[in-house]
């Protein structure tokens, strides 16, 4: 009899919640930040804290009551990087400037029916690849082991264990302080025509949530294990787009394939239903060239970072890991570089 792995079908549901909602609310932490430094207007950045609070709350719940532990997941493991994770960041978030918009983003609009979306996803394809198993990888793996320590691996909320010994109160103290501060920034710069923006950044901070209960409790399996996680569309859209090509015997079991795959798909009904399909391609050869540089370096600093704005900017920094509030603080800056800095990009 045939039957359907939960962990797919969930992943897959979670990738057509994810690009519905991204096509509706035009979620992105790029328009976002565009939008606050260079037009005053904060709505889509204030949907973005929003976002962080839904999900490190949500997160902090289920780690408290033992549903989840993110000490399972990449973003907490015991020997990362935090230089070279810095670096990735750096790359990632000015690689986003230059192709106009992250890869969850580029995801979206290829659903729509951007052109110029799918350039930039084979160009952040190749660049993951070069750096996690290509010409890059021995570079990136002797920086990664030279620099490893086990400051990587830590949670914020362990800055807080000298006060508070009892680890559930202190993550529970941390994540209450972090969501407090996303909630009052963004009560503080939202408007009152912002809140269809802020629905989004909510929807999306719950999918975060829901993406560590489908790889935790879900998709458990103690016969055929797979990776504790959330949403991230950098390795994922890399190793998705290598097993659609190479795969003979079958797709390895986890949720990349059919989260990645579902993005698209779900932005597309969303389009169709709201009457915003539309083909799209570049106005400029130059253009081109910039999506193409842009998606190459979201891809290896990607890799590097460990994740791209939703990986880490919201998956990773839901498990208060240290190593992702770097990463984010990171993307940031290298988008600033990009928008308003010495390299901006005109």
């Amino acid at each position: 009899m045939f039957s359907i792995d939960p962990l797919v079908s969930g992943a897959f549901a979670l990738g057509l919640a994810f690009g519905a909602t991204g096509q509706l609310s035009g979620f992105c932490l790029l328009s976002g930040l565009r939008r606050r430094w260079l037009d005053g207007d904060s709505g889509m950045i204030a949907a973005f804290a929003v976002a962080i609070a839904v999900s490190v709350a949500g997160v902090a719940a289920l780690t408290i009551g033992g549903v989840i532990d993110p000490r399972e997941s990449i973003y907490r493991g015991q020997n990362l990087s935090l230089p070279v994770i810095a670096a990735g960041g750096l790359l990632f978030g000015y690689g986003m400037v230059l192709a106009n918009g992250c890869g969850a983003r580029a995801l979206i609009l290829l659903g729509r029916g951007n052109l110029r979306s799918f350039v930039v996803l084979c160009c952040l394809v190749f660049g993951a690849q070069i750096a996690m198993k290509g010409i890059l990888a021995p570079t990136r793996a002797a920086a990664q082991q030279a620099t490893a320590g086990a400051a990587g691996g830590a949670s914020v909320a362990d800055w807080l264990t000298a006060l508070l010994p009892d680890p559930v109160l202190a993550t529970a103290v941390t994540a209450a302080l972090l969501v407090l501060g996303c909630l009052v920034f963004a009560w503080r710069v939202a408007s009152r025509q912002d809140w269809k923006t802020i629905a989004g950044g909510a929807v999306i901070g719950m999918l975060i949530v829901a993406g560590w209960v489908v790889t935790g409790v879900v998709g458990a399996d103690d016969f055929d294990p797979v990776p504790v996680t959330s949403l991230s569309f950098v390795a994922p859209t890399a190793d998705t787009a290598l097993a659609l090509m190479l795969s003979t015997g079958g797709i390895s079991r986890g949720i990349a394939v059919p989260l990645v795959l579902g993005v698209p798909i779900g932005a597309f009904i969303a389009a169709l239903l709201r009457g915003g399909l539309d083909l799209e391609a570049f106005p400029t050869p130059r253009r081109m060239l910039r999506a193409m540089a842009g998606g190459l370096l979201m891809g290896i600093g990607g890799v590097m970072a460990l994740g791209c704005t939703i990986g880490q900017g919201l998956t990773g920094l839901s498990t208060l890991a240290v190593a992702s509030l770097l990463a984010f603080a990171a993307i940031v800056a290298g988008t600033r570089i990009g928008l308003v800095g010495p390299l901006r990009i005109h």
